[in-house]
């Protein structure tokens, strides 16, 4: 591979690390009891951690590897309304009241991150700009054109139609037949808003453990007995926060979410005057294709932060910012010399209904499955598992109510996915 595409100072490490790197250190003694043990140290786990610890109860949150290793600083940091199966599909599936339950979790889990966001000051580069979702081919555009046109009674987004013509005032280049500008979806930091959520969590209390994998679980009849590479830690309640990176721990929750790469490539500084013609209103951005392409400029307005997935199976991430830096130049042609300085990427969870799950299984509580809208809806179904284990009433969600499917033959292995990222790629090059 030709090292010219890349800056004398490539990283093969997340953008937002520069900033916020994971934290390696902490307590070296695990305590040997809590009230609630959290495993998993990503949005999810803190938000349960802090809301747990702030009602009183002693909280440890431990992680296999540094705290903010996974996926919550590994991410695009866009946040939507979280929810991708339509009213309809929903309806059909669950029924009518649990339909728009789900479709409130949805437009809530944005609602409470701006909030907390505001309220906690946390310093995380937040920002309503909207997000610009373009299409791939004339038939999206008439498609998000319908779904805008059409949009359920009491769950109406304020959303602009941008037709090719005018595309250009949204993204620089001529690649997509249109699209639709949703005015309310954001931006963020990952990075520093998850080190947010570890100050807080810290300050309330929490005893959080890096490098201290959970490697067994038992039920005991004052609770849980859990192994873990730190020692042994009995406590009343549990909460699995593992999302992409959910292992045998559970077995039951292995077979239900499907740990996909998803990759990502930031570029080296460009000049202002390029980033203004590439994303002219500082939106976010993503397309309509199966494999879909998602990308913003840098918070500093600095560099185009470029994600998506350009293997069928998973690849390293020396090979995968070439072919992603390929796509973002046969998007952006006008930039065809651009060099790379950060390659990386993170397993999201995603599950067989495209849905987020939380719930209660043989008394362990947990939220995963976010499917890619992880930043939102993992720190919204954070919160509310921590509202559940301190038995709140606030903690019932529509979520909740669907039933967390797996499928036969599947332990935790997609070994479907290169097949399925095939054909999926296919059917957008034929447009179909």
């Amino acid at each position: 591979m030709a090292d010219a595409i890349f800056t004398e100072d490539f990283k093969l490490l997340p953008y937002w690390w520069d900033k916020s790197p994971p934290v390696e250190t902490g307590p070296q003694q695990l305590p040997r009891t809590a009230d609630v043990l959290v495993i998993g140290a990503g949005y999810t786990g803190l938000h349960a951690a802090i809301k747990v610890a702030r009602g009183g109860r002693s909280v440890v949150v431990i992680d296999a590897a540094a705290l903010g290793w996974g996926c919550s600083t590994r991410n695009g940091g866009q946040i939507s309304t979280s929810i991708k199966p339509d009213l309809a599909t929903l309806t059909k599936r669950h029924g009518a009241d649990t339909a728009r339950a789900i479709l409130r979790d949805g437009h809530a889990s944005l609602t409470f991150i701006r909030d907390f966001v505001k309220t906690e000051n946390l310093e995380c580069d937040f920002r309503t700009v909207g997000r610009f979702h373009a299409a791939h081919n004339p038939q999206s555009f008439a498609q998000l054109v319908r779904s805008v046109e059409s949009q359920p009674m009491g769950f109406e987004l304020p959303a602009q139609i941008v037709s090719r013509s005018d595309q250009q005032a949204e993204v620089g280049t001529d690649a997509y037949h249109g699209g639709v500008v949703y005015e309310n979806h954001a931006s963020i930091d990952p990075g520093r808003y998850h080190a947010g959520l570890l100050r807080l969590a810290q300050e309330a209390g929490v005893v959080t453990i890096p490098q201290c994998a959970a490697k067994g679980l038992e039920r005991e009849a004052a609770g849980y007995r859990v192994i873990t590479a730190k020692g042994v830690i009995q406590a009343r309640d549990v909460v699995l926060a593992t999302n992409g990176y959910t292992d045998g721990l559970s077995k039951w929750h292995q077979r239900r979410v499907i740990p996909i790469g998803s990759y990502m490539i930031a570029t080296e500084e460009l000049p202002t005057e390029v980033i203004d013609t590439l994303i002219p209103r500082d939106r976010i951005v993503s397309d309509t294709r199966r494999v879909v392409y998602y990308y913003r400029a840098s918070p500093d307005r600095k560099r185009i932060l470029f994600g998506g997935r350009v293997s069928h199976a998973e690849t390293d991430t020396h090979r995968s910012g070439s072919l992603l830096r390929d796509e973002l130049i046969r998007l952006f042609p006008q930039i065809a010399d651009v060099r790379l300085s950060h390659s990386w990427m993170g397993f999201v969870g995603y599950t067989f209904d495209t849905l987020a799950h939380t719930g209660s299984q043989d008394g362990v509580h947990y939220a995963m499955g976010y499917c890619g809208s992880g930043v939102g809806m993992a720190s919204y179904l954070g919160m509310r598992t921590g509202q559940r284990v301190l038995g709140l009433p606030d903690g019932e969600t529509g979520i909740a109510k669907a039933s967390f499917q797996t499928r036969p033959l599947y332990t935790g292995n997609p070994w479907f996915l290169s097949a399925a990222v095939s054909i999926y790629k296919i059917r957008d090059k034929l447009n179909i």
